[in-house]
């Protein structure tokens, strides 16, 4: 097992009808501490994976160890892990403290630990004092930090979170986020959050594993997450993607040069090995695009386009540009720019080639 690896998936898979796998043979190793994310479209198997970590759900092959113990046929409520819903679950008619003393209700705690104990739970979550209202008198926000608290309250090992933001408007929601991130820090806990959100997990995880189709396609720190995707659906499930399609012309060790259909000759990293002759896609991020006008010498690595229009984005500016036989291309840049571009006006984009990524 790997070094602080407090959980570990080994070979599991998951199928409902015993035909079509849901996750399929996922190993995973979470380490002690960390803030892990479950990232991915809707059906690609991060919640089911959560589930099978909570003991809601069972594995159809492999097991799932705790501190080198297996768990795989372990019932939830002997597994000591916290979780959170996005429903936030709370119970109607019990007031804030007592939906937080439940879970050392039925792990039979003493009457005064319990008080001491849902005290400091509240605290944790900013909503000390508010214990003798109810969950209908609270907003979604408040709602939610009583379901967070009420996971915390009775010191768990692993701390399971699905989609828990996700019914919070985006001014809350990128509040939350910060709030659960120092907490995290706080606590020192294993974090487990599962999210379609890709800018959510890169807020606030450690490490992210980006799930499709039942598998994870890459797991990694989230800035080589976000700079160096393995894949093309990692490049394009994650963050703002610039496409370009064409032919792999040359390749030579780490690089190969691709043709697009209008002749133009890029230069990038060839990421998946591809052979010459492949149909690729070249993606940058938006912000690595250069933007030069007409009357500049281009540099290497340029392509024509024509300004569409140009979007405010409160933080930047997105260019839409038009291109000869690709989709339209999105650039970014800061508002400092000191000369922002004409609608019509026609640029050249400099595509940095230790930046432009070509996949098959």
């Amino acid at each position: 097992m790997a070094t602080n690896s407090l959980v570990k998936f080994a070979g599991v898979q998951k199928t409902y009808d015993g035909i079509a796998l849901v996750v399929r043979d996922l190993n995973l190793d979470i380490q002690s501490g960390e803030f892990l994310s479950l990232l991915g479209p809707s059906g690609s198997g991060k919640t089911t994976t959560l589930m099978m970590l909570a003991g809601f759900e069972s594995p159809t092959a492999g097991e799932i160890f705790l501190s080198g113990a297996s768990i795989t046929r372990t019932p939830p409520h002997k597994r000591n892990f916290g979780m959170v819903f996005q429903n936030y679950a709370l119970f109607p008619h019990m007031t804030v403290a007592e939906n937080v003393a439940y879970p050392l209700m039925v792990r039979k705690n003493l009457a005064a630990d319990r008080d001491a104990k849902v005290k400091r739970a509240l605290e944790m979550v900013q909503m000390g004092g508010m214990g003798s209202r109810y969950p209908g008198q609270m907003s979604g926000g408040q709602q939610q930090r009583v379901a967070l608290a009420r996971a915390l309250v009775f010191d768990p090992q692993l701390v399971l979170m699905d989609e828990p933001l996700g019914a919070l408007d985006k001014q809350l929601r990128e509040h939350m986020q910060i709030e659960l991130k120092e907490l995290h820090r706080q606590l020192g806990l294993t974090f487990v959050y599962v999210t379609h959100d890709q800018s959510e997990a890169l807020t606030m995880s450690d490490r992210v594993a980006v799930f499709s189709d039942g598998a994870i396609q890459q797991i990694d720190v989230v800035t080589a997450l976000y700079e160096a995707p393995a894949n093309r659906f990692v490049a394009n499930f994650v963050g703002d993607n610039t496409v370009f399609n064409g032919t792999v012309t040359t390749t030579v060790n780490d690089r190969c040069e691709v043709r697009l259909p209008c002749g133009t000759q890029l230069q990038g990293l060839n990421v998946n090995g591809v052979h010459t002759g492949t149909a690729v896609q070249a993606c940058l991020r938006p912000e690595r695009i250069v933007v030069h006008t007409v009357d500049e010498k281009p540099c290497d690595n340029s392509i024509r386009a024509v300004l569409n229009d140009v979007i405010y984005f409160g933080d930047h500016l997105r260019l839409r540009c038009a291109l000869m036989d690709q989709v339209q291309a999105t650039v970014k840049i800061p508002l400092s720019s000191i000369e922002v571009p004409q609608s019509g006006q026609a640029l050249w984009l400099h595509l940095p080639p230790e930046h432009l990524r070509v996949y098959r």
